[in-house]
């Protein structure tokens, strides 16, 4: 065995695990040393980001299916979805990672990640963003030019996210606007239009980034506070219960808008109690994420966070069901 080998992770050519990874994630224990860095800087080590980032396009199809009906292309874009979800997260990230790594130095929880932590350069960060978005961009071209056409607008809201925490107290909306952006687009890939279904249903999927996504952000909120990094953590302070349940409430009556505005003109009552029971049953997972949420606790909030994606998943497939129905 070599000198090399017998070295803990943290010292070898793959860089530190990071800090606020799932033990014994797939890249810690499978993925090959050297791409361990890249994978890392993409996220792929926590994948509830990229789910965060495919549950609003599984929304999109199905709502768009609630009017149409499914399509045998859907099954395309439900995969093509996920593989662009991901590589559009890890293409997002890694331009996050470069744009905040001297405030990620700074903050215990992101200073292990690969750019502060000089496992991957700026250089080679950027070179890995463009390889992500290019393969993601092979995809966005087998959909119709309207999908295209908003593909490309998305990358204006991916550049400006990493700088928003910087200027606003509501970086969170930045995120939501940039994150959701695939229910209007996965709508319009399955239809070839944009209508207020898809848009009341955008409304919702910001206003439960800004649930979940504070939540996360009360995880780091005294670092943020030395360093002067705004969020809705620090912006809500105690208070950040009420708000919390307010995004909850706004969720719910913009995703009910949305079936609403899907179903206009179709008496398809099974189809309409189908949609409104899984609007409940993810009202209710995210209740009880906050009876149970210690806000002030960073591993009750990264639970939280993480809980969002099976409160997501719930919606979808309700939808999805609906519309098969």
């Amino acid at each position: 065995m070599s000198e090399t080998s017998r070295l803990p992770e943290a010292q070898t050519s793959a860089g530190p695990a990071v800090a606020d990874a799932p033990k014994g994630n797939w890249v810690d224990l499978y993925a090959p040393l050297g791409w361990r860095p890249y994978l890392r800087l993409s996220r792929a080590d926590r994948p509830i980001g990229t789910w965060l980032l495919l549950i609003p396009c599984f929304w999109g199809i199905a709502l768009a299916a609630l009017e149409t009906g499914f399509r045998t292309w859907d099954i395309w874009l439900a995969l093509s979805c996920g593989i662009g979800a991901f590589l559009m997260r890890g293409a997002g990230c890694t331009w996050n990672d470069v744009s905040d790594r001297d405030i990620d130095a700074a903050v215990a929880r992101t200073r292990s990640r690969p750019v502060p932590s000089g496992a991957v350069t700026v250089k080679a960060a950027l070179v890995w963003m463009v390889v992500q978005a290019l393969i993601a961009a092979v995809i966005l071209f087998t959909y119709n030019w309207l999908t295209v056409g908003l593909g490309v607008a998305s990358l204006a809201l991916v550049a400006i996210y990493p700088f928003a925490k910087r200027f606003t107290w509501w970086p969170q909306v930045f995120l939501g606007l940039a994150f959701n952006w695939g229910a209007i687009l996965a709508f319009a890939a399955h239809g070839g239009r944009v209508d207020g279904s898809s848009v009341a249903l955008y409304a919702a999927g910001i206003a439960w980034t800004l649930y979940y996504d504070t939540i996360y952000a009360h995880q780091d909120k005294e670092d943020d506070a030395l360093i002067g990094v705004k969020s809705t953590a620090r912006l809500f302070g105690s208070n950040s219960r009420a708000w919390l349940w307010g995004f909850i409430s706004a969720t719910v009556l913009l995703m009910t808008l949305a079936v609403a505005l899907a179903l206009q003109g179709k008496p398809d009552l099974v189809a309409l109690g189908l949609s409104l029971l899984g609007i409940w049953a993810f009202g209710w997972h995210m209740t009880m994420q906050m009876l149970r949420l210690q806000i002030d606790d960073p591993a009750s909030c990264l639970r939280a966070f993480r809980a969002n994606r099976d409160a997501g998943l719930l919606v979808a497939l309700f939808l999805a069901v609906a519309a098969a129905v």
